[in-house]
């Protein structure tokens, strides 16, 4: 069953009535547009990333960078904002990780993942921190890094609901607007099920724009035209610029995250016997985007590989 929580996707982050000390494991674009929610909100944070840099740059009024994972255990809530579910199941279970830390020191955070992730392996990894007695959440985040730091991101939470209201704060001021969805696990199903549709529809626009293009209509006027036509969707007014302009900053979701959100898609897919060929064609020109080195380049450069699929010679034209 989903239930809206009440949207006020405009406005800015709500200051909790309690006060809590939230930590973030990873600083890359949704791990600091997450700090920019919470940090808006009042809350003192503690970011942790591997990469110096990410932590020097975190640092700030009501933000201090941890210098070892395990610091984040005296958090009332920590935030994953990693890549990818190994990671999540590495800062949980693995040598250092969050739960022998929080074994050790008796403090119980609730870990709440954003990060888009392999359903079935995020329902076991929440089965066995309930054998332990570590509350996990999920709410992966459907939005761009800037639509998040703006508040005009969709949570897709799940969890168990005593875990869930005792990190509310933290999911209210995250997304104002959000959906609950059952158990963990699916969230991320929701969430699988989404960057489908969105990353088809991205994948649609490109093509759209650069047939416009061949067919000798300027790309950003042609955008107004489709913003205003019955073709219209969101993702139009999120990536469409970047995409008719050819100028892919800043940066807000990048390439290969989208390749591995539809590896996954593609893996519950095949699980259950299902075939989808668009979304398989769209893997592929993904695969052949990384595969020239634009892994870190915007997912809107789809433009680009789309540009690129050309026939042996263009038609001639009857005379």
């Amino acid at each position: 069953m989903m239930n809206n929580a009440p949207a006020s996707s405009t406005e800015p982050a709500k200051t909790p009535d309690v006060a809590l000390r939230v930590g973030i494991v990873g600083l890359g674009l949704m791990g600091a547009a997450c700090a920019t929610r919470l940090g808006d909100a009042g809350l003192e944070l503690v970011g942790y990333d591997v990469d110096p840099a990410r932590k020097a740059a975190f640092v700030g009024t009501g933000r201090v960078a941890a210098t070892e994972l395990t610091d984040l255990t005296a958090c009332d809530v920590i935030v994953l904002a990693v890549f990818d579910t190994t990671q999540v199941e590495q800062v949980i279970e693995g040598e250092g990780g969050l739960l022998n830390a929080t074994r050790k020191s008796g403090s119980k955070p609730v870990i709440l993942c954003v990060s888009t992730c392999d359903p079935d392996r995020i329902a076991a990894l929440a089965q066995r921190c309930a054998a332990s007695n570590l509350a996990f959440c999920e709410m992966p985040i459907s939005g761009t890094s800037g639509t998040l730091a703006r508040g005009e991101a969709v949570g897709l939470v799940a969890g168990a609901e005593d875990d869930l209201r005792r990190a509310a704060p933290v999911l209210e001021a995250l997304c104002p607007s959000r959906h609950f969805l059952g158990s963990a696990g699916n969230g991320s199903r929701a969430k699988l099920a989404v960057n489908l549709v969105l990353g088809l529809n991205r994948s649609a626009l490109a093509e759209g724009l650069v047939f416009a293009s061949e067919l000798g209509l300027d790309p950003e006027r042609f955008l107004d035209v489709l913003i205003g036509s019955a073709a219209y969707s969101r993702v139009m007014q999120v990536k469409g610029k970047m995409m008719a302009t050819r100028k892919f900053e800043p940066l807000q979701g990048k390439l290969d995250q989208s390749l591995k959100d539809f590896r996954l898609i593609l893996e519950q897919a095949s699980a259950r016997g299902q075939g989808l060929p668009f979304s398989s064609l769209y893997a592929e020109l993904l695969e052949g985007c990384v595969a020239r080195g634009e892994s870190a380049r915007d997912n809107a450069f789809i433009v680009e590989a789309i540009a690129r699929c050309r026939t042996t010679s263009p038609s001639e034209n009857p005379a």
